[in-house]
């Protein structure tokens, strides 16, 4: 079964990242990354995908990434990686 992590909107001095709505916009930007055999066509931006997507942690805004990501779309685990490196936030196993 596939690890999933927890991006957390924490800075490594504990500041809050912003913009306030970031785990959205990131979640956002992965929505069509989905199963095979998945809804897609034009609804298909109506909702995450099930491997990236918005949550809290701990009181913190979060994203939760399925190591799956990797598997089906190394590129996409790639970015979301390095958005959480190159903007130093808090990356912890769920």
């Amino acid at each position: 079964m596939a690890r999933q992590y927890y991006i957390i909107g924490l800075t490594a001095d504990g500041r809050p990242f912003r913009p306030s709505d970031w785990s959205e916009r990131l979640a956002g930007a992965m929505s069509s990354f989905r199963p095979c055999g998945s809804v897609g066509g034009a609804a298909a931006h109506i909702g995450y995908s099930p491997y990236c997507q918005p949550r809290t942690c701990d009181g913190a805004k979060a994203v939760l990434v399925d190591e799956a990501l990797r598997e089906i779309e190394p590129m996409a685990w790639d970015f979301v990686m390095n958005f959480a490196r190159d903007n130093g936030l808090q990356v912890r196993e769920a």
